[in-house]
């Protein structure tokens, strides 16, 4: 079995497109919010969103290549490359086909989806764009990055919802452990900042009431009223250890556990009891081989939807026991909303930022926990301690739960 590390981080996000811009705001508990029409002619309804702004593409990708992308390719691409920038690699020095690309997607191309059946219903069956295929399945997006960085092993998309990023993550992580791949891009992407995206989970009560960029985003306070759709993609280089260890990689953080597991029990709600979710820490932290008290640190799914918080907090309960009131718990959410299949990237990238540095992040907006999330959730401000272990939770539309177990690199 090998161990497993991170050495790259790469992200676009509602807070930032390179880790430096992310790390800054997430220190800064700036959160990416704005209150904003979301069906230009149609009515004046606003919501509270998190666009990814300032983007550009073309530092990696020519324009012609770039408009036969949707955008959550393009996200994937940006974020790829940078994250390989900061592995400070190419791999070009390993076999191409023990290098593998896994890269999530809860929703796939749904901006060209939405573009191209108007096209059709609108003008003519002919108008329908030749590339609209390749451009709406969210499998193009680990296909694209495999073309621009020629990693030629396993190659996929996970789709699991909210999970699909952290999916990917743990997947590529035992790809390693394994001894199937040496190294891996992974993580996922999202875009789908449209009316009719926006519509579904309006109308399914899930995105937040308030009209208050400030108050929209607020995990586990009593509040809270729906999560911020968002949009972005985050991507970490994982690499095994030796091979790291071998060219003096900068290291983040080992991957040492990962545990997936279901519901079975609602379409759209968690098991109340959160016995799911509780199942897929303790899987990551038994794979991880560390006690269970080693783990003072969660990067909660933290949705800010009166369901979730609630349960999260009961699951880490159950998986922790008297330990759960000892560890410090936040949600990057409340600075970028929920990026959907991306959002266990980006949470990935935060929580070895806060591993590398010592510092835990506020949760943003927090201001009075609900009754039943008593925890200790980084409430007011940043929290400097040494991180001696953290786990990462995504859990999912349809039920799934996965988990990854962070620990630092001990030689």
């Amino acid at each position: 079995m090998s161990r497993v590390v991170i050495t790259g981080l790469g992200v676009v996000s509602p807070i930032g497109n390179t880790v430096e811009e992310f790390w800054e705001n997430i220190k800064a508990n700036k959160h990416g919010f704005a209150l904003e029409e979301w069906f230009p002619g149609q009515t004046e309804e606003k919501n509270v969103t998190a666009k990814v702004r300032n983007f550009d593409v073309s530092e990696y990708v020519d324009k012609k290549a770039a408009r036969r992308m949707d955008t959550l390719t393009q996200y994937a691409v940006y974020a790829s490359k940078k994250a390989l920038e900061d592995a400070g690699s190419d791999f070009s020095d390993l076999d191409p086909y023990r290098c593998g690309v896994i890269i999530g997607s809860g929703i796939g191309g749904i901006l060209t989806t939405e573009e191209q059946i108007l096209t059709y219903h609108n003008k003519s069956n002919s108008r329908v764009s030749v590339f609209t295929i390749p451009m709406m399945i969210g499998n193009m997006a680990a296909g694209t990055v495999a073309i621009q960085t020629k990693f030629k092993g396993a190659n996929y998309c996970t789709v699991s919802a909210c999970a699909s990023a952290t999916h990917a993550i743990g997947e590529a992580f035992h790809a390693i452990k394994n001894g199937y791949l040496d190294c891996a891009i992974a993580g996922g992407a999202e875009a789908c900042q449209l009316g009719f995206a926006m519509a579904g989970f309006n109308n399914m009560h899930a995105v937040t009431r308030s009209q208050d960029p400030d108050r929209a985003s607020i995990p586990f306070d009593k509040d809270r009223s729906g999560f911020v759709l968002g949009d972005g993609a985050g991507i970490v280089i994982l690499e095994e250890y030796e091979h790291a260890k071998a060219r003096g990689a900068k290291i983040y953080a080992e991957i040492a556990g990962y545990g997936a597991t279901c519901d079975a029990y609602h379409e759209t709600s968690p098991d109340p009891e959160g016995y799911g979710g509780a199942k897929a820490m303790e899987l990551a932290v038994k794979e991880a081989g560390v006690p269970f008290e080693t783990i003072n640190y969660c990067n909660a799914h933290g949705t800010s939807t009166p369901i979730n918080d609630r349960t999260e907090t009961n699951a880490l309960k159950i998986t922790f026991g008297e330990h759960a009131k000892n560890m410090v718990i936040n949600s990057t959410k409340s600075m970028t909303g929920h990026l959907l299949g991306a959002a266990g990237g980006v949470e990935a990238v935060a929580t070895a930022l806060q591993m590398q540095n010592s510092l835990v992040h506020a949760t943003v907006g927090l201001q009075e926990c609900d009754d039943d999330c008593d925890l200790d959730y980084c409430k007011g401000a940043n929290r400097e301690m040494k991180i001696t272990g953290a786990i990462s939770n995504s859990l999912g539309f349809g039920g799934h739960n996965a988990t990854i177990c962070l620990i630092p690199v001990n030689d």
